[in-house]
């Protein structure tokens, strides 16, 4: 099913995985509203956006509001009818939650609350939700299924596992909802022209903004986190998966909730089915900007697992969806965002 003509309302739209997904549906033909709070983002992305949406950027409206603000949210859906909510908006750093527990659970878990709630109020029951790998914990096999168990070792885990069991309380409360948990592995990536991509603000939290800062010269040395692990060069394996996939992938979660007259809940892994290992990805990406990535091996931090990638199998069968980005198309696209913005947003 095309989701041409649809109306789709985005909660953290102008983030890094939000805003490529926002493009995406435009292009698709949908009409899409973003909110952000601009707490982790750039107003600036908009204009991102539109240059790369050309006419269809007319079908994009921008609402600065915060997803805990429940007269605001209630305001926004009685105005007009959306056809499904895509849920991106959250803290998503895991040393900063452990850190700051409170503020995480008050973002992600409260703010999904008072969504919901503004939602349910409106007879808007549709949702595609933005989980994560790290509601399976340190799994004991791989590649990672659905069915696997699932227990988070971080605030930021169990704000996302949190939310995943209330979007079941929920369905089996009331079967007029419609609801996909899509849980992402490792995006990394840009756009391919280079106009979209992710600006960390702070310190990066995973590895790819970092080995682009030491491309640039910008870091002296990345630091690789344990060199004798049990895998063929001894580093940590994951599975990295471009942006622009995870974007497809959320247009055809979107497609299929709407096109299907089941109800109830389903979550479905969205990554590549394979790992790279972390010395792959630094010689993928020397190979894509031509320049000497310096790292040294330190050591392992604790609760880091040695190899985690999906088994993608229910995102073929349920969405028609695979991705189709290798790790050194990701590279080369991070090459492109990087040489065109190398402070990010904040030169755009």
């Amino acid at each position: 099913m095309s989701i041409s003509g649809t109306n789709i309302f985005v909660t953290g739209g102008l983030g890094f995985i939000g805003s490529h997904t926002v493009l995406v549906l435009l292009e698709n033909g949908a009409k899409v509203t973003l909110i952000d709070n601009l707490s982790n983002s750039f107003i600036r992305v908009l204009d991102h956006i539109k240059k790369l949406a050309g006419e269809k950027a007319g079908n994009m409206k921008f609402v600065e509001c915060d997803i805990n603000d429940y007269d605001k949210l209630s305001s926004i859906f009685q105005a007009e009818k959306f056809d499904a909510v895509i849920h991106f908006a959250g803290f998503k750093a895991v040393g900063e939650s452990v850190a700051k527990p409170l503020e995480y659970y008050q973002n992600n878990f409260q703010g999904t609350i008072t969504l919901l709630r503004a939602m349910r109020d409106q007879g808007l029951k549709n949702i595609v939700f933005s989980s994560s790998c790290t509601v399976y914990g340190l799994p004991e096999k791989v590649p990672i299924t659905e069915d696997c168990p699932t227990e988070a070792i971080s605030p930021y885990g169990r704000t996302k596992l949190f939310q995943e069991w209330m979007f079941r309380d929920i369905a089996q409360s009331d079967k007029e909802w419609r609801i996909l948990l899509l849980r992402y592995f490792n995006p990394v990536a840009a756009h391919p022209s280079g106009e979209l991509g992710e600006h960390p603000i702070g310190i990066p939290n995973n590895l790819m903004p970092y080995i682009q800062q030491v491309a640039l010269g910008q870091r002296e040395c990345l630091s690789v986190f344990g060199g004798d692990y049990p895998t063929p060069d001894g580093t940590c394996i994951r599975d990295y998966i471009h942006v622009m996939d995870l974007a497809e992938g959320h247009v055809a979660a979107v497609a299929k909730l709407l096109k299907s007259s089941d109800h109830g809940l389903q979550a479905i892994n969205l990554g590549t089915g394979h790992g790279s290992s972390v010395f792959e990805m630094i010689r993928a990406f020397e190979k894509a900007s031509g320049k000497e990535v310096k790292h040294k091996v330190v050591d392992k931090r604790a609760g880091d697992t040695v190899a985690v990638w999906a088994d993608t199998t229910l995102a073929e069968k349920e969405l028609g969806w695979k991705a189709k980005y290798n790790v050194q198309d990701m590279c080369t696209h991070q090459w492109q965002w990087a040489t065109k913005f190398p402070q990010g947003y904040e030169t755009a």
